[in-house]
């Protein structure tokens, strides 16, 4: 027997029915020879962390663009707590933990440079919108390792597709938005509690808000630090999950993050100064983007092809420019459409 029979042995007996086993994968689009040590969701994790698009999230904006202080989230570190607080779940309630971290290291692959405001810059001008977690499948599927994709199985891509909720229900009951397994639909709830807390702590650091302007429902319910709200969330959705036997929260939490969120969109993510950066940073994808429209030659340039004549692909566009870190955009743009000095001799 091999250590990677001996993993899935171990999980047949210790993980709660509705888990999903790593022997019962439905496997990958393109079939490959199992490894004798890591199971399926285990190659998928370390694919997902080996990708050149995992690496860029460090320089993706979470909430706050190019941020000066050391100590505010990026992309990538959303992407960690995520996964840290996705395991805890999972754990409790004795779901596949690998499967669970590998969704949850690649929900935010296909996110675009400054944040929402570059997601929905994207989503007007190109054809058929864009939204980021079929992005994030895209890059998976067809754009990392120069075109070949990871070749995940079918449920870690199914719980990437279906982690995207935006405003909509932090725990759905429409069968066309949860994941088909347990472990994708942990990783949605995970996220938002993740981000709910990690943003809320930043805009106090960046003092965009103080503490005193949180609600006091949200405060009495989930807590005063965000420690203490993170714990009070994770443990409301593991014990009413355990007595439910489906996931679920108790509606006075559930509330309380609502309205947590609601306090965000309107107190943070809305805000003046933040919002004006935004506004700077459509401009800056929505040019690149019009630019590249009208010169396809130019996109060529930078992607290192050689193709004659070239031809106007709305798709390439917007592959390049939602790969692209905050920095990267910034200085593309600065090179394409900034004047430089001349210099004096």
């Amino acid at each position: 027997m091999t250590i990677r029979e001996t993993i899935e042995k171990k999980e047949k007996q210790i993980l709660t029915p509705g888990a999903a086993l790593s022997s019962e994968s439905r496997g990958r689009k393109i079939p490959e020879e199992e490894c004798s040590i890591r199971t399926v969701y285990q190659r998928d994790r370390d694919r997902i962390i080996h990708s050149k698009a995992f690496r860029r999230l460090k320089h993706k904006t979470q909430v706050f663009l190019s941020p000066t202080g050391d100590h505010y989230r990026t992309r990538l570190t959303h992407t960690l707590e995520v996964s840290q607080i996705a395991r805890t779940i999972a754990r409790a309630l004795g779901l596949n933990e690998d499967l669970t971290e590998a969704v949850a290291l690649g929900h935010d692959l296909g996110h675009t440079p400054f944040g929402h405001a570059g997601e929905e810059v994207l989503d007007q001008i190109v054809p058929g919108g864009f939204v980021h977690n079929l992005q994030s499948l895209r890059v998976v599927d067809h754009l990392e390792k120069g075109g070949k994709g990871l070749n995940l199985t079918l449920e870690v891509r199914d719980g990437i597709e279906k982690h995207s909720k935006g405003k909509g229900e932090i725990l759905p009951q429409d069968p066309s938005e949860k994941a088909m397994t347990l472990e994708g639909q942990v990783v949605r709830a995970a996220d938002i509690i993740a981000y709910i807390s990690h943003d809320l702590d930043d805009a106090i650091r960046g003092e965009v808000i103080s503490s005193q302007d949180i609600p006091n429902y949200c405060l009495k319910v989930l807590g005063d630090r965000s420690s203490k709200r993170i714990d009070t969330m994770v443990r409301n959705l593991v014990v009413h999950s355990l007595e439910d036997r489906r996931l679920s929260m108790g509606e006075e939490v559930l509330q309380a993050m609502i309205q947590l969120r609601e306090f965000l969109y309107a107190r943070v993510y809305d805000l003046g100064r933040i919002h004006d950066d935004f506004i700077k940073a459509r401009k800056v994808i929505s040019e690149l983007y019009q630019i590249f429209l009208e010169d396809p030659k130019l996109l060529n340039d930078y992607l290192g092809l050689s193709e004659s004549p070239p031809e106007v692909d709305p798709q390439k566009i917007t592959d390049f420019i939602a790969g692209m870190t905050d920095r990267y955009a910034l200085n593309i743009y600065e090179k394409i459409f900034l004047p430089k000095p001349w210099a004096v001799l």
